[in-house]
């Protein structure tokens, strides 16, 4: 990297027409980011076509603008209606929709807004510095590492999430069922179909999603006949200050989930399973790890972060290798290709006006977007202000849309609804549904890296242990798995001697 490289990409950022550009490219990636079901990926898709005759520069700034402002988006209906407008915004929910409820969705969203913008720059800038040795490093993971990371994602839930381990193992294996209906794509046999020609397909993560967390928050409101209270104060941009003065407090979350995410972010999906994970840590390291849940901004502070920093570092293998990272990346990899350029390491020498210029956007993009956001801060909580008999059918009917819009298929708004009931037992009897969402979305990854790695190894698990980066991060799982068990053990033994000196003293 030479300060001459990086100097030409912001020169391209800063043209007139490609600040524009990234303006139109946020704004309706916000758009697209609140709408459950769109995403970033669809986003992009829809766009592309639009692309092919603008200069390579402009279009690659157009469609990473309006991934940033998906990325941004997702936290509204997250904070706002419990609703995650993106997958990985479903951590959000978990204490940015009970601080909307106290009153707080301003704080929250800003807590979210800011926390997103600096895992994104944290991952620009280790891009900038970083991006052909990282590229060296990811060529090393394989099948064998791929599934050790989603052990340990699932490991981490059960050990470090709080709660009862064993509903959150229930959980966790309800979902793998449900990931495994459908086809198998491996063998070709249909997995639990029962016969129904609709259950080939399986179940789509986001309707699931909107189910589980949408409607199900929404029968158990009803049941409640719950209506908000105290929104209507403190929503005014004061706020935005007042919660940057808080926010410094939670450096050491911001850092964690910062490294978690750029870490996550080389693997497909990543930003999911970065931002359960980073919750989950902050819980188990916080003070206060009983106010995790009904309203803590750390909460909030610990997905966001963590997600934005996986979301920006899932480009940095589609540049240096050609490997997407998300289903986002992988849609800008094939406008490469169309606009004729070959994604790779040769990037950086045949086109590093491109190059340059897409990661000096990153700074841009990101700059701008959390501006535009924190501007509307106070009209996104204003929305509570609603009533509640209003809501309540609007976001219905915005669910269904998502639902719908995912395959253009009605059966998809069944889906929703018998999710959405599901969703509601569960939280009446006190199942946590995040560890049942992360393996209906991670399920088939970690089978076809598991099935990966067995017909490398013809059978044996060795190859876990054997392999140093595997054996060290499925270690680290396996502990992370029997902590629930290891800890009362623990907390004995080091009851016993306290008791002795305390008799001794006496």
């Amino acid at each position: 990297m030479g300060i001459e490289n990086i100097a030409l990409g912001f020169q391209i950022a800063f043209e007139p027409f490609n600040l524009f550009v990234a303006v139109v490219g946020l704004s309706l990636g916000i758009i697209i980011g609140v709408l459950p079901g769109l995403g970033g990926a669809n986003g992009v898709a829809i766009l592309l076509p639009l692309t092919f005759r603008m200069p390579p520069n402009s279009a690659i700034i157009l469609l990473t603008s309006l991934y940033w402002g998906a990325l941004f988006g997702g936290a509204i209906t997250s904070v706002l209606f419990n609703i995650p407008g993106e997958p990985w915004s479903v951590a959000t929910t978990f204490d940015g929709y009970p601080m909307a409820r106290k009153g707080q969705g301003g704080a929250a969203l800003t807590g979210a807004f800011t926390s997103s913008f600096v895992g994104a720059f944290f991952s620009t800038v280790l891009i900038t510095l970083f991006a052909p040795l990282l590229a060296d490093v990811a060529l090393k993971f394989g099948p064998p590492e791929i599934f050790s990371i989603q052990f340990l994602t699932f490991s981490a839930f059960v050990g470090l999430g709080g709660g009862n381990p064993l509903k959150s193992l229930v959980s966790i294996l309800l979902g793998f069922i449900l990931a495994a209906v459908g086809l198998d794509i491996v063998t070709g046999q249909l997995r639990m179909t029962f016969g129904i020609a609709e259950l080939m397909t399986g179940f789509d993560f986001i309707v699931a999603v909107i189910g589980l967390f949408g409607i199900g928050e929404i029968l158990l409101s009803v049941e409640e006949g719950l209506s908000f209270k105290g929104v209507g104060t403190g929503m005014n941009l004061r706020v935005v200050l007042d919660t940057w003065k808080v926010l410094p407090r939670y450096w050491r979350t911001f850092i964690r989930g910062c490294f978690i995410g750029f870490w996550m972010g080389f693997k497909p999906g990543g930003a999911t399973p970065a931002s359960f994970m980073s919750y989950s840590f902050a819980k188990r390291f916080s003070k206060n790890p009983e106010k995790f849940g009904k309203g803590e901004l750390e909460g909030v502070v610990a997905p966001e972060t963590a997600a934005h920093a996986a979301g920006v570092a899932a480009m940095l293998p589609m540049i240096t290798l050609g490997i997407p990272g998300s289903p986002t990346a992988a849609v800008m990899l094939g406008g490469l290709i169309i606009w004729g350029l070959q994604p790779g390491p040769m990037l950086f020498v045949e086109k590093p006006d491109f190059v340059w210029g897409l990661i000096a956007s990153m700074y841009t993009g990101n700059i701008i977007g959390v501006l535009m956001v924190l501007a509307f801060v106070p009209f996104f909580a204003a929305i509570l202000r609603i009533p509640f008999a209003i809501l309540t059918p609007l976001i219905v009917v915005v669910c269904a849309i998502g639902s719908y819009a995912v395959h253009n298929n009605m059966i998809d708004v069944w889906y929703m609804l018998i999710f959405g009931v599901l969703g509601y037992v569960f939280k009446k009897l006190d199942y946590p549904l995040a560890p049942l969402v992360l393996a209906l979305v991670l399920g088939d990854l970690a089978e076809n890296a598991l099935r990966q790695s067995l017909i490398m190894s013809q059978g044996s698990l060795t190859i876990f242990a054997t392999r140093p980066i595997a054996g060290i991060i499925t270690a680290v799982a396996l502990f992370f798995f029997v902590l629930p068990v290891l800890t009362p053990w623990w907390r004995r033994l080091r009851g016993r001697p306290s008791r002795g000196g305390v008799t001794t003293h006496d």
